[in-house]
C-alpha cells in the first residue's frame, strides 16, 4: 500500500481548504460526466466525494474509469469546496470534495448480490448469508457503533459508582431450572458435560459472599430455546449485583443508570423516580406484565355485574371464578366494520379464548349480537361501568383470568397501533414489581419459579410457601421501556434455610439440591450478606434505543430463528475422530437418517 491514510472522511470537516489529504475506502457510487469521474467514497466514518478531472491530472483518469462499486481504493488529492449546485446539505461532508491527483487500487470486488444501501428490499436470509456486505450499510454501521457507545457508557457509569467488572465462567454445571442448556462434552472427563451459562446468576451471588460488594459484567449467555425477534441462542447481558441493599436501593441505582444512558446516547431526559406498578396492577389494568403505558385503553372489569345476567355465557364464567373484562374504544363506532369485528373475534379464539363480543353505541341505538340476552337494566350497568358514550365501541370477553389478560393484552396493543394511539416519540420507562413466586407448569404438573428459584419472597409470605404457593409474591422487579421487558432482577435469598424451603416448594429433592447447588448452599453458611441485582438484555436495550424491531439488527453476526448462521453454515457435523475423542456418538431421529 503506497498511499497511507491521513484522515477519515469526517475529519475533513476540521481541515482548511487546499490541504492535501489521503483517504481510503470503498466506492459507493460512480458517475462519469463526460470524462470527469465523480466517486462517492465510503469509509467507517461517512462519505466524501472524489473528483477525477483530466485537466487536473490525466494519469489518474484511465484507472478511475475502471473502478466499480465496492472496489477498495486509496487516493491523494486536494480538499476543495463543491460548486454551489453540487452541495448536498443532507451529508455532513456535503460541501466538500477531494480533487484527486493519485489513485491506488487496493482490491477489486465482485458485483455484490444487493446494493450497499439502507433503502433496499432484500430477503433477510440473503443479507445474513452475506453479512459482511450487509454490515457495510450505514444504518447497520451506526447501530453497531451505538452498541459500542452503550457498553462504554455503562462501564463508565458503573465504574464511577464503585462497581467492579468481574468475569464469571463460561463452562459450568447444568441446572434444573430455566430454558434448556447448551452442553459441552468433556474430553478429559468421559461421559460428563459442561453447560454454557444461561446467566451468571449463581456466580454473581457467590461474589457477594466473597466480599465484592458491587459487581457487573457484560456477559455472554446461552439458552437453547425457541427463538423470536427479540431472542437469540447466544446473547449479551448486562449483569450486576449489590450487597447490603434492599429492592429500593437496586431500583434507584438502575434508574440512574438508565437516565444516564438515555441522556448520554440519545439526549433524552428520563424523569426520576420512575413509576412503579405491581404485577397484579399491571396485569389487571393492561393485561401484561410489561405494559406499554404510552396510551390508554385500560382493561375494564365487568365480572361483578355479570353474575346474575341473562347471558349465560358470561354469568357462568363469573360464578365459576373467571373474569369478564373489556376495552372501550372511544369514537370507533364508524371505524370498525363488521368484518373487522369478526376478525378480532376469530383472532381471540386462535389465541386460546372462547370468543369476543362487542357493543357499538350508535346515535340510533345499541348494536350488539348479544344485546337480546341482557335486560335494559343490565345493559345500562355495562354502559355505566365502561363509561361508553355515543360513537364508542366496547369489546368484551369471558374466560379464565390468564386467558382474558393474555388475549386482551395483545388486542390492546393491536388496537393502539390500529387507531394510532401510541406516541412513538415518547419514552415510557417504568418498574413492575411484586411478581408471583411460582407459576404452574401444566406439562410437569408442578409449580416452577416464575423468575428463578433464588428470588427472595416477601417476608410476610414465607409461611405460605407450602399452604398457598399461588399467593406468594416476591421482591422481584422488571424494568420496562415502551412495553418491552428490558431487565429483570430481584433481592436474592441469602440464607440456606430459606433457599431450601424454596427448593422443597419446587419439588427439588435435598439430593438434587445438594448435587446442583451444594457449593452455593454451603457458601450461605459462611456469612452471606443480603444482596440483590438485575440482568439487562443488552441486545434488546440497544434494539429499543436504536428504534428497530429485531435484535438481529444490532448484533454483528446473529443467528436465524432456526438458530443457524447462514454465513458460516453453522452448526455443522463433527468428524468421527472428534466424536471418538469426546466419547460420543450421534443418533439422528428417523427423519434425518439417510
Amino acid at each position: 500500500m503506497a498511499l497511507k491514510r491521513s484522515h477519515f472522511a469526517h475529519q475533513l470537516l476540521e481541515l482548511p481548504l487546499g490541504e492535501t489529504v489521503t483517504v481510503c475506502g470503498w466506492v459507493q457510487h460512480y458517475r462519469d460526466h463526460g470524462g470527469v469521474v465523480f466517486i462517492d467514497l465510503r469509509d467507517g466514518s461517512g462519505l466524501i466525494q472524489l473528483v477525477f478531472d483530466p485537466q487536473v491530472e490525466l494519469a489518474v483518469c484511465e484507472p478511475a474509469s475502471r473502478l466499480r462499486k465496492e472496489y477498495v481504493i486509496a487516493v491523494r488529492g486536494v480538499l476543495s469546496e463543491r460548486s454551489a449546485e453540487n452541495i448536498k446539505n443532507e451529508l455532513p461532508t456535503g460541501r466538500l470534495e477531494v480533487k484527486v491527483h493519485e489513485l491506488e487500487l487496493l482490491n477489486a470486488a465482485k458485483t455484490p448480490p444487493f446494493e450497499i444501501e439502507d433503502r433496499i428490499n432484500v430477503d433477510e436470509s440473503l443479507r445474513l448469508k452475506y453479512r459482511y456486505l450487509d454490515l457495510r450499510r450505514p444504518s447497520l454501521q451506526q447501530r453497531i457503533k451505538m452498541r459500542h457507545r452503550v457498553t462504554q457508557s455503562i462501564r463508565n457509569f458503573l465504574s464511577a459508582q464503585g462497581f467492579y467488572e468481574i468475569e464469571t465462567p463460561m463452562m459450568t454445571k447444568t441446572t434444573p431450572e430455566g430454558a434448556r442448556d447448551y452442553l459441552v462434552p468433556s474430553r478429559v472427563h468421559p461421559g460428563q458435560f459442561y453447560a454454557l451459562p444461561q446467566s451468571p446468576q449463581i456466580f454473581k451471588q457467590i461474589l457477594m459472599v466473597s466480599g465484592f460488594e458491587r459487581y457487573f459484567q457484560i456477559a455472554r449467555c446461552f439458552r437453547d430455546e425457541d427463538l423470536r425477534a427479540d431472542r437469540q441462542p447466544e446473547f449479551t447481558q448486562l449483569d450486576l449485583e449489590m450487597s447490603f441493599v434492599d429492592e429500593e436501593d437496586v431500583r434507584s441505582t438502575n434508574e440512574k443508570l438508565i437516565a444516564h444512558l438515555m441522556k448520554d446516547i440519545l439526549d433524552v431526559d428520563v424523569p426520576l423516580p420512575l413509576p412503579v406498578l405491581t404485577y397484579d396492577e399491571a396485569i389487571g389494568r393492561y393485561g401484561s406484565d410489561k405494559p406499554d403505558t404510552r396510551f390508554g385503553l385500560e382493561l375494564i372489569d365487568f365480572s361483578d355485574i355479570m353474575q346474575k345476567v341473562g347471558f349465560n355465557a358470561f354469568a357462568t364464567v363469573a360464578n365459576e371464578g373467571g373474569l369478564i373484562k373489556g376495552i372501550r374504544l372511544e369514537g370507533a363506532a364508524d371505524q370498525m366494520p363488521r368484518n373487522e369485528l369478526d376478525n378480532l373475534r376469530n383472532r381471540s379464539i386462535r389465541s386460546g379464548g372462547k370468543g369476543l363480543v362487542w357493543f357499538i353505541y350508535k346515535p340510533e341505538g345499541l348494536v350488539s349480537p348479544v344485546a337480546k340476552f341482557f335486560s335494559e337494566e343490565e345493559l345500562a350497568r355495562i354502559q355505566e361501568r365502561s363509561g361508553a358514550q355515543t360513537g364508542d365501541v366496547v369489546l368484551m370477553m369471558a374466560d379464565s383470568a390468564k386467558v382474558v389478560h393474555d388475549v386482551l393484552g395483545r388486542l390492546r396493543l393491536d388496537l393502539g397501533e390500529r387507531f394510532e394511539l401510541i406516541d412513538h416519540s415518547k419514552w415510557d420507562v417504568l418498574w413492575v414489581n411484586a411478581f408471583p413466586m411460582f407459576e404452574w407448569d401444566e406439562q410437569r404438573g408442578r409449580w416452577q419459579a416464575q423468575h428463578h428459584p433464588f428470588t427472595m419472597p416477601k417476608p410476610e409470605h414465607l409461611d405460605m410457601l407450602q399452604s398457598a404457593p399461588e399467593k406468594v409474591r416476591t421482591q422481584a422487579y422488571d424494568l420496562v421501556i415502551n412495553g418491552v421487558e428490558m431487565a429483570s432482577g430481584s433481592v436474592r435469598i441469602h440464607q440456606r434455610a430459606i433457599q431450601e424451603k424454596i427448593f422443597q416448594a419446587l419439588n427439588i429433592s435435598d439430593e438434587e439440591a445438594q448435587e446442583k447447588f451444594g457449593f452455593m448452599l454451603g457458601a450461605f453458611e459462611y456469612g452471606a450478606p443480603p444482596h440483590g441485582g438485575i440482568g439487562y438484555g443488552l441486545d434488546r436495550l440497544v434494539m429499543v434505543m436504536a428504534g428497530v424491531d429485531t435484535i438481529r439488527d444490532v448484533i454483528a453476526f446473529p443467528k436465524t430463528q432456526a438458530a443457524s448462521c447462514l454465513m458460516t453454515d453453522a452448526p455443522g457435523s463433527a468428524s468421527r475422530e472428534q466424536l471418538e475423542e469426546l466419547h460420543l456418538r450421534t443418533v439422528l431421529p428417523p427423519s434425518e437418517q439417510k
